[in-house]
């Protein structure tokens, strides 16, 4: 598969909370990123406070769009916290430990963890839940899509009858 860590950690960081850091970051994401540029132009161009609210109406307020994957297969069961452990034992068998308030299946974090060590087992292994979040985003009609869509045209198409 070829490498794609410049877009990955591109997308986690234009999936995140859009603050004054993440505009200084524009100009260098658009430049490295061209496949996120649909989404990199209208950040661009949006208002500070405008993109902020328009973050907060789609990840923040229900879990149609949630960024947390094993939400998307897990719902708020029990079994979800298992799902969780798998990715933190996945970021430890790499050397690596997940820091701040994010859980570990957070999309922007699971991006990162891939740009960082060339290993996307855990998006290959979410690619339905990828699919799912992408299509819905699509039919919202958010700038975010374009995100989604850039990454998962970097996984291969699952084969029919195989779960991920």
């Amino acid at each position: 598969m070829p490498s794609f860590e410049v877009l990955y950690q591109a997308a986690a960081l234009c999936l995140t909370y859009p603050d004054d850091d993440f505009r200084a970051r524009l100009p260098l994401l658009r430049e490295a990123a061209p496949q996120l540029r649909e989404f990199t132009d209208h950040a661009a161009l949006t208002p500070p406070q405008e993109l902020a609210a328009h973050y907060v109406e789609v990840f923040d307020l229900k879990n149609r769009h949630s960024l947390y994957l094993s939400w998307w297969r897990d719902g708020d069961t029990r079994r979800r916290g298992m799902s969780l452990l798998r990715f933190k034992d996945v970021y430890r068998a790499h050397g690596l430990e997940l820091t701040g308030e994010e859980l570990p299946d957070f999309l922007p974090a699971v991006l990162e963890f891939a740009a960082r060590t060339g290993d996307t087992d855990l998006l290959l292994e979410h690619r339905d839940c990828l699919e799912e979040l992408r299509a819905r985003l699509t039919d919202f009609g958010t700038p975010y899509a374009s995100v989604l869509d850039a990454v998962c045209a970097t996984l291969p198409t699952a084969q029919p009858g195989a779960r991920p």
